[in-house]
């Protein structure tokens, strides 16, 4: 790619908020610096489908430094921060992505990425691997693993391994504890609230917030969305997390009875329609509608086009639907990811140990795929220890560890005096 001035600057700018996210990686750097002289992906092609943040341009070029050949193309069309792009192209990474692309560019940049032949893929909603399994078969034989980072994703995955088609390893970067329990909590539960305040600009102390799913990413929305002040709903469809949510200090109740009572709505249900028409029908006028989950189809979108007499873009990320009886309501960033459409996603301090992850995943397939067939595998517990080992060297902080008496007594089955 040939860079005219404008070119250059922004991708200058993109390399300054890269390394202030860096200030924040310190597991990743870490990584990086091991990878810089061991090099154990050392000619490896990888594509990655990712948001492409901040964030993420670390994690390429921590797989750069181990010595891979990196593509990047986005994985949500409103998720790509173009100065990164710029900034990654730079370094010698190849990106295809455009914030803001239409779905047949989308997935013409996917197949872009596709077509360079990967050997070991990663997913942030299982995209490339449906490609892979779909339209590029023929370039299957040459992969021998991937990572999937999303809830969705691994569901996704696990069901096409259930019916017997998944060609290839994957590891299942989510089901690692130091992501799920902070990714999805803490950078899900800050950025989304971040994404609907930029969009917004609304108080959010004061307002009813319903939160449509409680799992880790909804139990991190439902908490900073109480903590700053608002009266918090949650609907569920699992009864042990709607009692969790209970014991969590948040209402309670169906959809159907939430419609009519929120000022706020966010679906993180990893599934379809936790908004529907008929939630529409029953919401106060000026309603607030969002969506943190991967994919847009959480929302409704095509009923409340259907429903609509009138629809205006109001602000930035803010289109104002008019219904029959004059009632408005607002979505926000399209029914795609509000925390990435309309904000900058997670904090690097928690991106840091899902990439984490990610590098040590891609690190443990080139190592050990030949004895992994195809399947959903877990990153083995002691690789999510030291991510966590590291994580808290890098904040100050210690913890104990046992004395040989005490596990002697923890692993034996004699117990008591």
């Amino acid at each position: 790619m040939e860079y005219d001035i404008k070119d250059i600057n922004l991708a200058a700018d993109g390399g300054l908020r890269s390394e202030w996210a860096e200030r924040e990686m310190p597991v990743l750097r870490s990584i990086r610096e091991r990878f810089e002289k061991e090099k154990p992906l050392k000619g490896i092609k990888m594509a990655g489908c990712l948001h492409i943040t901040a964030e993420t341009s670390n994690l390429a070029k921590t797989l750069k430094a181990g010595g891979a050949d990196v593509t990047m193309c986005a994985s949500n069309p409103l998720s790509t921060q173009d100065d990164i792009a710029a900034h990654l192209v730079a370094e010698g990474i190849p990106v295809f992505a455009i914030k803001g692309e239409d779905n047949d560019t989308y997935y013409q940049h996917m197949a872009a990425a596709v077509d360079k032949g990967p050997q070991v893929t990663m997913d942030d909603g299982a995209d490339v691997v449906a490609m892979l399994h779909s339209e590029k078969t023929h370039l299957l034989d040459g992969v021998i693993g991937g990572m999937e980072e999303t809830t969705t994703g691994v569901i996704r995955l696990r069901a096409l391994h259930g019916q017997g088609k998944l060609r290839y390893p994957i590891v299942a970067v989510n089901d690692s504890d130091t992501k799920h329990m902070f990714d999805n909590r803490y950078g899900t539960g800050q950025s989304t609230l971040d994404g609907i305040i930029r969009a917004t600009n609304i108080l959010i102390t004061g307002k009813t917030v319903v939160t449509i799913g409680y799992g880790w990413c909804g139990r991190g929305f439902a908490d900073r969305a109480k903590g700053m002040g608002a009266h918090t709903v949650v609907c569920e469809v699992d009864p042990v997390r709607a009692l969790e949510a209970v014991m969590d200090g948040h209402q309670v109740m169906s959809m159907n009875e939430a419609a009519s009572l929120g000022d706020i709505f966010l679906t993180v249900t990893g599934g379809m329609h936790g908004v529907d028409k008929h939630h529409f029908e029953s919401m106060k006028d000026g309603a607030i509608v969002a969506n943190s989950g991967h994919f847009d189809v959480e929302i409704n979108v095509k009923a409340l086009e259907e429903m609509s007499e009138a629809k205006r873009k109001v602000r930035e990320f803010v289109e104002e639907y008019t219904l029959e009886d004059g009632k408005k309501v607002f979505l926000l960033a399209e029914g795609r990811l509000v925390n990435l459409g309309a904000a900058e996603g997670h904090p690097p301090s928690v991106m840091d140990m899902s990439f984490a992850n990610q590098a040590l995943a891609a690190e443990h397939i080139v190592n050990n795929h030949q004895s992994m067939p195809p399947g959903v595998y877990t990153i083995p517990s002691e690789l999510d220890s030291e991510i966590a080992r590291i994580k808290l060297g890098a904040m100050g902080m210690t913890f104990d560890t046992l004395t040989p008496e005490q596990d002697k007594y923890l692993n034996s089955w004699e117990s008591g005096t």
